[in-house]
């Protein structure tokens, strides 16, 4: 699964920079996974007219990918996203290993976020928050629901919006690195919630907006 050249491609493709990168899968081989594009910029809703307000700025949607590719293992997924993050100049990956939300004990919150990891988000204005090919992302939800999920996001430097926010030596002039990742997968455990970050590079400054 080369998960860097999907978010490349998308990236050539849409022409804006983006936020952050994030996949989320069940903890079963082989069922597919949902990458989310979060972009940053704003389009304008309705046509401009004499004398009227200007036209509405709303956020560009999201994109929403299902990646159908086969996987024995989430190790295997862990170490695309690694090099995918790795490679885009990200400073770290977050990883989120969530426990089913339809359990005893579960809070509203726990099923928020599952919500919020499959993008099912509230639509605003009437207007869908994702643009998706992901025909199986509601029924990725509910099985989330059942089963439990693991959740990586990054921020990418190269194609993203992060350049001018905090300098990294390990950073060529676009912002990227060249393969391969040195971090490698640490293994997930089923059934409880986790938090793991990797870190990558080094970072000499922060400049406050």
């Amino acid at each position: 699964m080369d998960i860097f050249e999907r978010v490349a491609t998308q990236i050539d493709s849409v022409g804006l920079p983006l936020f952050a990168v994030t996949l989320t899968a069940l903890p079963r081989a082989d069922t597919p996974a949902l990458l989310m594009l979060h972009w940053h910029g704003f389009r304008r809703e309705g046509p401009s007219r004499a004398g009227a307000p200007p036209p509405l700025r709303v956020a560009v949607p999201g994109s929403a990918l299902q990646l159908n590719d086969r996987w024995p293992h989430l190790a295997e997924l862990e170490t695309a996203v690694l090099e995918a993050a790795w490679r885009l100049g990200a400073w770290s990956l977050e990883r989120d290993e969530r426990r089913a939300c339809n359990t005893i004990g579960a809070g509203e919150r726990e099923a928020l976020e599952c919500r919020q990891a499959f993008g099912d988000l509230p639509a605003w204005e009437g207007a869908s928050p994702l643009v998706e090919d992901a025909p199986d992302r509601h029924s990725l939800m509910q099985a989330a629901a059942r089963v439990g999920y693991v959740r990586w996001q990054f921020r990418p430097v190269s194609g993203g919006v992060w350049q001018s926010v905090e300098r990294d030596d390990t950073l060529e002039a676009g912002g990227g690195r060249r393969p391969p990742c040195p971090v490698g997968p640490t293994p997930v455990t089923p059934g409880r919630s986790r938090h793991t970050e990797y870190r990558f590079g080094r970072i000499e400054r922060l400049i406050v907006p």
